[in-house]
């Protein structure tokens, strides 16, 4: 649906679209083709008359574990990649934020970076008991323009969300619910998630997307204020020695 690549799977039910990162066996780590496909993925949502609500989860074990090994190998060696990643990252963000659905993350695994960075700009997240959030853009010398660390001062502790970017600190489900990184802690994450969105398919729906705007627009502004430096930023981290370091042992590993 949509034109999507295959690591990408949409499902309609009525005008619910079931979003699948389909890539389980890498546990769902962004590549290229995913993270193309997640640029255009909520202006096709939005064109779509149908569309009232989304649900976005994982296949597999993982919601996504982030950025796959080989890609960012890639990203090194290729100018012409790196700038095309860098747009879409920004694409994919500005994207998320001003999607005119509701979307209800269905964290059923780890997410970790990218992965983060998802569940954040979604509009209610439940989680897994063993899921958990971390972003280790830092640890392997990336500046994280699409992560965690760019939605997470909008909606836990300045200082609690510096700690997490600057260590890669893990977070368990039970933590990122206290902190109010997710809504529910749940066994079945998918079905409560669908379950959600039905409730808001009852709903009025203009009103339903008014009211999500008008609480993004905090969101977007936020996100902007810092987007356009992360975006350079992260641009000139593909090219350090620190992180040709770090992906030379990775995939070596």
């Amino acid at each position: 649906m949509y034109g999507m690549p295959a690591e990408i799977d949409v499902q309609a039910d009525g005008p619910l679209r079931i979003i699948t990162l389909n890539r389980p066996d890498a546990l769902n780590a962004v590549n290229d083709a995913l993270h193309v496909g997640l640029a255009h993925l909520w202006e096709a949502l939005n064109e779509d008359a149908e569309a009232r609500v989304a649900v976005l989860t994982g296949a597999g074990r993982a919601f996504s574990a982030g950025g796959d090994f080989n890609y960012l190998d890639e990203l090194r060696n290729d100018e012409a990649l790196r700038t095309k990643t860098i747009k879409h990252g920004r694409d994919l963000v500005i994207g998320m934020i001003r999607c005119r659905i509701p979307v209800i993350a269905a964290v059923n695994g780890p997410a970790v970076g990218l992965g983060c960075s998802l569940a954040g700009m979604s509009d209610i997240v439940y989680m897994a008991e063993t899921a958990h959030f971390a972003d280790p853009h830092v640890q392997i010398g990336l500046v994280a323009a699409d992560g965690g660390p760019l939605v997470w001062p909008s909606q836990i502790s300045f200082l609690q969300a510096k700690e997490f970017a600057l260590t890669a600190t893990k977070i368990t489900a039970q933590r990122a619910l206290e902190l109010g990184m997710a809504n529910h802690v749940v066994a079945d994450p998918l079905s409560e998630a669908i379950a959600c969105a039905k409730k808001i398919l009852e709903l009025p729906q203009q009103a339903v997307e008014a009211t999500k705007r008008l609480m993004n627009i905090q969101l977007e502004r936020s996100v902007m204020a810092s987007l356009d430096y992360a975006n350079l930023s992260e641009y000139v981290s593909f090219g350090t020695a620190d992180f040709n370091r770090i992906v030379d042992g990775l995939i070596k590993k």
